[in-house]
Parts: structure tokens; sequence; C-alpha cells
């Protein structure tokens, strides 16, 4: 139950969709097999969350195969837009057709694939500036404060938005005098970044409240509230490595109560005006809703 009132036009910016596997297949390489999460599922959620926008991010298990995500979009219309997966081999044909569609920026999960080479990570994110620098798109990063400092010279100087999914990769329990969270801080303070303050489950172990991730969030909003977002991270899918389960066996998602979740944003950012502006305004502005 949230109890809090929330502002219409409410984008819950990070969400999944998992389809049938007959129609959506897995890629093979996948780290991990969810199980189906449908858009009517999800739509319950977001009655219940009374929030009326939604960003569908395209999740590791379909690599650069993001027809279900675009399906997603096309069945929700104009209250969706999404986030896909390419590589060197999507052609400019493939981008053009799903910005119409809906896509507005690109995913790079480093955290899923394992990824740590500060090298590597530069060159990664350099080769997608240069791809989508003609584009009106962002690029979406998923990795850890380490890497956030590593490339945070190249942020700065990036022509496009850059968005840091869950806190940036920041651990809550240490705080915030922790390495790397000064880079992002200022990356978001000078407006070059987005901070998705979603998944608080990812970066803490204090369930169910989470109440080392305030001083995070607080931090975040307080540098510069116009950069921040909102996301559920649902279903919440499992990724990690479980002793006995192969990467085809189904991976049950993580229990969590999204009610309580979504209410400790209001208690991170208690100000109405501050949450219509990371719930409503920034996402309108980024996603172009």
């Amino acid at each position: 139950m949230v109890n809090f009132q929330v502002p219409r036009g409410a984008c819950d910016c990070h969400t999944h969709i998992f389809g049938e596997a007959q129609r959506f297949p897995f890629a093979p390489e996948r780290s991990y097999t969810p199980e189906p999460a449908s858009i009517a599922e999800m739509g319950t959620l977001h009655r219940a969350l009374h929030t009326s926008r939604v960003v569908i991010v395209q999740p590791s298990v379909y690599g650069t195969d993001n027809a279900c995500t675009l399906d997603a979009i096309r069945q929700l219309g104009a209250s969706a837009r999404g986030i896909a997966v390419i590589d060197d081999k999507t052609p400019e044909t493939a981008l053009d057709e799903m910005n119409r569609a809906g896509i507005r920026g690109v995913r790079l999960n480093l955290q899923t694939a394992g990824l740590t080479d500060p090298a590597v990570a530069r060159q990664r994110f350099q080769r997608m500036v240069e791809r989508l620098k003609d584009r009106n798109w962002h690029i979406q990063l998923y990795t850890q404060l380490a890497l956030v400092e590593a490339i945070s010279d190249q942020v700065m100087a990036a022509e496009i938005p850059v968005v840091f999914d869950h806190f940036g990769g920041a651990r809550a329990p240490l705080g915030t005098y922790q390495a790397g969270l000064p880079a992002l801080l200022n990356l978001v303070r000078a407006g070059k970044a987005y901070v998705k303050i979603s998944a608080p489950y990812l970066v803490s172990t204090q369930a169910p409240d989470y109440p080392d991730v305030a001083s995070l969030a607080e931090a975040l909003i307080a540098a510069n509230p116009q950069r921040i977002l909102w996301g559920s991270n649902w279903p919440h899918p499992d990724a990690s490595k479980v002793s006995g389960r192969k990467t085809t066996d189904r991976a049950p998602p993580l229990k969590i109560d999204d009610g309580r979740v979504f209410n400790q944003f209001a208690t991170w950012e208690p100000d109405a005006a501050q949450r219509q502006l990371i719930l409503v305004e920034n996402p309108a502005r980024l996603y172009g809703f």
C-alpha cells in the first residue's frame, strides 16, 4: 500500500518484461533464466503504485534481440518507452526503427557481464558515445562505482546524456564516504549524469526498509534533483549464482514488497514538489513523454 500522494504522470523508469519463451527465446549465452513476467502483471503493479508511465529496459537474457521489449512498448503505447541493447553488428536502420518504436537509449550492462576492467569499460563507453552522438538517445550503464570513477572524464565530455542504474553501484553499508562516490556526485552535480535511485535491495542487506540506503539517496538528490530518476526494477530478477543451479534452470524472482519500497522513496525525499520533479518531470525530459 502506497502511503504518499503519487503525482499524476509518475514514471517507473526501470522494469523488465520476460515473455513466452517460445515466442521470445532467451540468448544461449545468458547468465540466468528468469520466470515469465507479463505486461498484465506489470500493469497490476503500476495501478497499485499509482504510476502511469513506464520504461522497459532490455534485460541481459535476451542479448541484442530486443523483440520482447519492443513488443511490450507497442502494446503499452504512448505511456511506455524503452532502452535497447545493441552491438557493433546492429545496423543503423534497426536503430531508426527502434527510435520510431519508442526506444530512447542503449544499455551497457557491465555488471551482469562481470566486466571490471577499466580499460575495456572506457573503450565500450566511447564506442557507444560515437554510435549514438547523432541521435536523441542516452547511454544507460549498470556497473560499479570503481568503473564510474574510471570513465568519469569521458562522461563529463560526452555530448549525450548518461544514466547510471541502481545508485550507480554504490554499496549502502559503506555510506557516503566510499571510494568512487565523489566522482558520481560530481557528475550528477554538473548535470552530466542521471542516477536511478532504484532497487535498494541490490545495494543494501537491511531488508525490508533498507535504512542504510537513505544517506545515499539523500546525497544524490541534494547533488542535483534534476538528474534523479526512480525505478522499481520489477519483476526483480535474480541473476546471482546459486550452487547447483544451471543457467538454463528457472531462477525465481526476488520477493520484494514494491509498495513498501516505493514508500521509502517518500522518506528519502519528503518534499512533494521535489517528488514531482523526480517522478514526472525528469523522466518526461529524458524519455520524451
